[in-house]
């Protein structure tokens, strides 16, 4: 048997290898969790139907036209390879592969892989230690299984839209695709977790991994408030249901988030106002006491607003330190300019187009893997020949029946 293909990169997946089918951003997202840690991630596309996202912008010019950096974010340090899985030479190249990868990541409707000859089953009967994971807007089982979905589909049938906003306004999505992106997260858990399994025992599985379920499974106290005390939560804003302070305040030239409403930062925080007398005010000198909405509103909060207005975010910022949890509210500028951020690897170069493009980094640290450089996202059909004459040995016959020359 052919030996994988190295994906010259090192990190605790090295000499995993997987097979992404996926497009957009709910499976992507999840192999690129699998190709920053070190898998060899081989990416298959439809040379007549490729990921949209190589669409998407903001595009990047480059000597050969433009190319899309969103798509370059979710596909860097993959190989790439072309096939037309309806084919019967697309299909019996993918079985190929199937064979000697260890995991398999798609991202259709549930019955397409059956529909092109390559569903779980097949694939198991070739490779029996495959981890087979599939993400889909329901999963593959239940009376909503065949439903088309998109992250707003999540969003909407989740629950989390329906929370999200203000009160006796209509609900506001969450301003990011948190269902294509919570999908993913869960799709590298519950894969690795199938991983583990697979090489302890030598049996893959399947991981199924649904939108809606990966939305509901964000909306914190929705459910057992429903469930345990009949309520039918609905959107709260900047508030906490129960806690206060806890919020968004304004100050001289933004927005901080000020969450110290336990009796230790509260008393730190009259304190550090020049107004310790404050925190023994006998109408809000108990947590409990200030978390009644009305005393809230009527005192507390004035109270915090007086003391914000006539200070910038960053003097707020260095006044609070580590002594009582307060942030601003950072625009995506300030955010890319956080010196903390930097620190922390959250932003990363990697090449795009002949040029280093400044991206999201992977948010899990691991004190024995050495950050690496990063590898450009794959041109469409990129590593035809690296994957399929190097890797599966075909011939000149077989590279003409799939059009690669």
């Amino acid at each position: 048997m052919p030996a994988p293909l190295p994906s010259g990169r090192s990190g605790p997946l090295a000499g995993v290898t997987v097979l992404d089918v996926t497009r957009v951003v709910a499976g992507p997202y999840c192999t690129m969790i699998l190709a920053d840690l070190g898998a060899t991630v081989i990416k298959v596309e439809n040379p007549a139907d490729p990921d949209y996202t190589r669409t998407f912008p903001p595009m990047i010019e480059t000597e050969d036209g433009q190319t899309s950096a969103y798509y370059a974010q979710y596909n860097r340090n993959k190989q790439g390879i072309s096939l037309d899985l309806r084919s019967e030479a697309g299909k019996a190249t993918f079985l190929q592969l199937a064979r000697i990868a260890d995991i398999v990541v798609e991202n259709f409707r549930p019955g397409v892989m059956d529909r092109f000859g390559l569903g779980y089953d097949v694939l198991k009967a070739e490779n029996p230690r495959l981890v087979y994971t599939a993400i889909s807007g329901f999963g593959r089982t239940g009376p909503n299984a065949s439903k088309p979905g998109y992250d707003n589909s999540g969003q909407a049938s989740g629950g989390l839209w329906s929370i999200n906003g203000y009160p006796d306004q209509a609900p506001v999505r969450v301003g990011t695709i948190i269902g294509d992106l919570s999908a993913s997260l869960y799709a590298a858990i519950g894969t690795l977790a199938a991983l583990r399994e697979a090489e302890r025992t030598g049996l893959g599985q399947i991981v199924d991994i649904s939108q809606q379920d990966a939305v509901l499974s964000l909306t914190e106290s929705a459910v057992i408030r429903n469930t345990v005390a009949g309520e039918v939560p609905g959107p709260i804003g900047n508030e906490h249901p129960f806690v206060s302070p806890y919020g968004l305040f304004p100050c001289a030239d933004g927005y901080v988030f000020f969450g110290g409403y336990t009796d230790k930062f509260w008393s730190i925080t009259c304190a550090m106002f020049g107004e310790p007398e404050v925190a023994r005010d006998p109408r809000i000198d108990t947590m409990d006491k200030r978390f009644d909405p009305a005393v809230s509103e009527s005192v507390v909060k004035p109270l915090l607003e007086r003391w914000f207005a006539t200070r910038t975010k960053a003097e707020l910022e260095d006044m609070a330190g580590d002594k009582v949890p307060l942030s601003a509210i950072k625009s995506i500028d300030e955010v890319i300019a956080d010196p903390h951020i930097a620190a922390r690897g959250m932003i990363v170069d990697v090449p795009v187009g002949g040029q280093m493009v400044r991206m999201l980094g992977l948010p899990i640290t691991l004190s024995g893997s050495a950050v690496q450089p990063h590898v450009a996202a794959p041109d469409l059909g990129q590593d035809n020949l690296a994957v399929l004459q190097g890797m599966l040995g075909l011939d000149a016959a077989a590279l003409a029946a799939l059009g690669v020359r």
